[in-house]
């Protein structure tokens, strides 16, 4: 063969390309040589500061604890803030709930033995799924939503009772073995008694309906609540306050009382708080009781120098007049104490209505305004607004709604109330919180520190808004007519 140099380097310079091409093909091998990946950004871990619960105005969600993450953070945004301040302190808070009336006794007795536990559990109980009912309010005697009016010292025409020998409980053993039930549950509970009427041959008409206390049976009747107090203790009972009358200004129920500013000044100086301080009762008296449009009234009893050592504070109900009431009273006698102990929800009311008027009210109001408490009225009744006495009334409808034997149904008082009494505890204190526009608010620190912010939603709109509190924020929103709960540590 005739070696040729010239193929040969030919042939060498073609297998140098050759070797070439597959060497840089070969780098892309991601064994030999693996490409550089982009930096992986790790996901953004928001931490859960504030826990939510949310009930909305259309019942989409009701009392729900909400699962979106809220963590405080500096980022800059637009929107409003409520900034709450726990260095400023205003009134302490001794509860929220309802009244306790015969009524609500007979319809939840009506439940079966599993259902009726659960139900008083669910209530006045601090479990997770218990609402932590903390004030009750009771009537001493018959109120209008029992099956009939009584009191504990009726008699027949003519007769008299001077020493009070015919005093009996008798007709209130099924309220009181309630009571003992919910104290099992609920040590601590307060309990406010109050009465519709005195007895009948105590007052100047023959009715349990209207009229007034005749002047010379003061003293006896302030021995009737002495007798009264003395024996729901003996029954382990402890009655924390008492008012001398529901709604002395309306004589048109059954039972009622009329009672006048001044006769009740007179009552309280002469007699009620002179009966207390005898018997040594440490049981506050509250002056009044009735609507926002008159705070004349109490504010004639505590201008009143005898009478005012005796009374801790007023009490105030709101079917007329401003929530504002309770604040003129306090501005004028900032030592005593302002109370808010009824209203009710009607069987022709609306749920997202009544949810906004009562939060706005009720609840924000009462507590910007220094109240004590914040009760809605009637805690339970049937599906026919009973049983309640005749001329009674046939409207009010419970916080709960008893169905049959093994049911009953949550009502818009349940969540109003709720709202509030789960969160703040007996002993919580109201702090500040600024509110304004839409976005009615406030705020309380309680016994064990943690911040609870109720926030409602009075507009027409969803509002997105900051809960701003040390210098940081969380972001968040509600629906219009909806209310929220945020509390964090």
């Amino acid at each position: 063969m005739k070696f040729n140099l010239k193929n040969t380097i030919k042939a060498f310079f073609f297998m140098a390309v050759v070797m070439a091409q597959v060497k840089c093909s070969s780098s892309s091998d991601p064994v030999e040589n693996p490409p550089v990946d982009p930096p992986v950004t790790p996901p953004v871990v928001v931490a859960n500061d504030v826990d939510f619960w949310l009930t909305k105005g259309n019942q989409s969600a009701l009392l729900e604890k909400q699962t979106e993450k809220l963590g405080f953070g500096t980022t800059a945004n637009a929107y409003a803030n409520i900034e709450v301040n726990a260095a400023q302190k205003y009134q302490t808070v001794d509860g929220f709930g309802y009244t306790l009336t015969g009524g609500s006794v007979d319809v939840i007795n009506q439940l079966n033995a599993t259902k009726r536990t659960a139900l008083l559990q669910e209530l006045f109980g601090n479990g997770e799924n218990s609402i932590g009912v903390s004030y009750i309010r009771i009537s001493i005697g018959a109120s209008d939503l029992n099956a009939t009016p009584f009191t504990y010292n009726d008699l027949a025409t003519g007769e008299t009772d001077l020493n009070l020998d015919k005093f009996s409980l008798e007709k209130d053993k099924n309220l009181i073995a309630m009571l003992k039930e919910i104290l099992a549950i609920n040590p601590k509970i307060l309990i406010l008694a109050t009465p519709w009427s005195a007895p009948i041959w105590m007052k100047d008409v023959a009715s349990f309906k209207g009229g007034k206390l005749k002047t010379e049976y003061y003293n006896v009747y302030a021995k009737y609540f002495v007798k009264y107090i003395q024996q729901m203790k003996a029954e382990g009972i402890t009655i924390d306050a008492v008012t001398p009358q529901n709604e002395p200004l309306h004589d048109g129920n059954n039972p009622s009382m009329y009672m006048s500013a001044t006769d009740q000044a007179n009552f309280i100086k002469n007699s009620l708080g002179p009966a207390f301080k005898t018997a040594n009762l440490n049981v506050k008296i509250i002056a009044y009781d009735h609507n926002c449009d008159n705070p004349n009234y109490p504010k004639t009893i505590l201008a009143d120098a005898d009478a005012y050592p005796y009374v801790d504070g007023s009490a105030f109900h709101l079917y007329a007049g401003d929530i504002t009431a309770l604040l003129n009273v306090y501005n004028s006698y900032p030592a005593k104490n302002v109370y808010f102990t009824e209203q009710w929800t009607s069987s022709q009311g609306q749920f997202e209505g009544d949810l906004k008027w009562h939060l706005r009210n009720v609840i924000i109001g009462s507590m910007r305004n220094y109240s004590k408490n914040a009760l809605e009225w009637n805690l339970a009744n049937n599906a026919s607004f009973g049983p309640h006495t005749d001329g009674g009334c046939n409207m009010c409808k419970g916080a709960i709604t008893i169905t049959s034997g093994n049911s009953f149904e949550r009502n818009v008082a349940y969540y109003i109330i709720a709202h509030a009494s789960k969160f703040v505890p007996m002993g919580s204190t109201r702090i500040e919180s600024n509110s304004g526009g839409s976005l009615q608010n406030v705020a309380f620190i309680t016994p064990s520190g943690s911040k609870v912010l109720i926030v409602e939603n009075d507009g027409s709109a969803t509002e997105t808004f900051n809960i701003k509190f040390n210098g940081k924020w969380v972001t968040t929103s509600l629906d219009a007519g909806s209310v929220g709960t945020y509390t964090w540590k």
